[in-house]
Formats: C-alpha cells, structure tokens, sequence
C-alpha cells in the first residue's frame, strides 16, 4: 500500500509505507550523517587518486605518491638481511667446525638452516626429518655418507647421484638379475635377513652367505657393516631405507632403486648449506 499523506502529529509528510497502522515518516537525514557520506566519497576518490587503485590491462594506477607495499616489503627484507649480515657473513667466512666452536654463529645458523629445511627438504624427508620409504632419517645415527660435519657437508653441497654436479655422490648397486641365478638372489636375501636376527628360511641361508661372499663384500664389506666412502648401507642393524620384508629385499637385488638428492650449493649458496649442515648435524645423529 502507499499513501502518502502528511501525519497529523509532526506534521512531516509519510513516504506512503504502512504496516499495521504504523505510517513511515519522511524525515531528511541528519545532516551531519549526510556531510560524513559526502566526506566519505570526496576521501575515496582523492585516496584513488593518491594511492595505485585502479586496475588496468597489465598494470595498475601507480598514484600520485608512487608508494606501493611492495616496495615497503623489499625495504624491510633489506633491513633485515642487513641485521642478519653481522652472523652471516662470519658463517660465509669461517669453516663450519669454527661455527660450532661459537655459541651465537651455532645458535643462528640453526635456525637458519631449520627454515631452510622446511622450505626445501620436508617434501622428502618430512616436517621432522624421520624421513619415509626411500628417504633417510636423519634422526638417527644411521649414516650412508658419514654423519660428520665435514661429511653432512659434502653431501648437501653436492647431492648424490646428482648428474648436474661432477663432484656428487655416486653409488650404484648392479642389477643382480643380470649376473646371479634367480635362486642365488632368494639365498642371499635370506641371509641378509638372518643378519638382522628375524627369522629366515635357514635352508637358504648357508648357500646365501657364500654368494654374499662372492659378490657383495666389494662394497658391503665381510660383516656386511657397509661402506661410508661408496654410500653402501650397512644391512645388519635392520634399518631399511627402500625395503620392509624379505620379498622387497629379493627385488631390491634383482632390480635395485637408486635415489636420488640434489647438491644445494647451486641453489641456495654456500653460507645456507652451513646452516643446513649445521642443523641436520643438531638433530640427534651427528657425529
């Protein structure tokens, strides 16, 4: 319904709206709400004008006063990196066994090197470094490499297996399927197993020894405690880093995986790898 008509009481003409007998006044707004909306507008387009707003093809409005957060951002990381220049330019110059001998430099290069491990290493070895199938934990002190400074080092520096760095790590266990007899391979499995102390198929093991003994001592070493200078895992503390049971292991010596890490130095300098070395060396398994 509208009506309009002027209300007998105020005497203020009604915008003709109705609702159950109460008539709605048509009363001018405050003016001081309405210069406030006028101030509001003149504010905004005067802040469009003054500050980058508008959006164009390929760019925005840059505003009279040129000043983006961008540029603010930038002026704060320099800070920043200025501030942090006082420790690491020590770790660019000093080698990293010096770096330990200081408590502040061991301190920042912690925790530099911790967030740099999140940004970088957790898709493989995980946000707590207990790594996966495939991936070392570096939690323990189960080294491929050595778990030296020196060693951890080397290592990030230059990857392993990694074709783009001529001084990478490089290890590569044959294709046993191509050189032993299918029933040579489940005879070595089953000792390899009977090394770890869980129970094998004890008539395999004696025959599997004597392989062993014939093909993998070169890099394995008689005990089979492994060889840090050829990356080779020592198979008797029942650590695995690509296998569970003994059927992985039979498929891991016909048809071996080989992973595969990248060197950092390349990618993230030589002062971010000493804190990265530094950290992982701080984890629990360093030696």
């Amino acid at each position: 319904m509208s009506d309009k008509h002027i209300d007998e009481i105020s005497g203020v003409e009604t915008t003709g709206h109705e609702w159950d007998g109460i008539r709605e006044l048509n009363n001018p707004m405050p003016r001081w709400w309405v210069y406030t909306f006028y101030a509001t507008i003149v504010w905004a387009i005067g802040y469009t004008v003054v500050y980058p707003a508008w959006p164009m093809l390929s760019t925005n409005t840059k505003g009279l006063f040129g000043y983006t957060n961008r540029a603010a951002v930038t002026a704060e990381l320099a800070d920043a990196k200025a501030a942090q220049s006082v420790f690491t330019d020590k770790i660019a110059a000093l080698p990293i066994k010096d770096i330990l001998a200081d408590k502040d430099l061991t301190e920042f290069a912690t925790a530099g090197g911790a967030a740099a491990f999140k940004v970088n290493c957790t898709p493989c070895h995980g946000s707590g470094a207990a790594g996966g199938p495939g991936y070392p934990n570096l939690n323990d002190d189960d080294w491929l490499w050595g778990g030296s400074v020196d060693a951890i080092y080397t290592t990030l520096q230059h990857g392993i297996r990694y074709t783009s760095d001529p001084e990478t790590r490089a290890s590569e266990m044959p294709a046993f399927a191509d050189i032993l007899k299918p029933e040579e391979i489940r005879q070595v499995s089953a000792y390899v197993v009977s090394l770890t102390g869980k129970p094998s198929n004890d008539a395999l093991v004696a025959p599997g020894k004597q392989v062993f003994m014939d093909n993998c001592v070169a890099c394995h070493g008689e005990k089979a405690e492994g060889n840090r200078d050829l990356g080779a895992p020592n198979l008797g503390d029942a650590i695995w880093l690509k296998v569970k049971g003994e059927q992985e292991i039979i498929q891991q010596v016909a048809h071996p995986k080989h992973g595969v890490m990248p060197g950092w130095s390349a990618r993230l300098g030589d002062t971010t790898v000493k804190e990265l070395t530094v950290y992982v060396h701080s984890l629990g398994g360093g030696e």
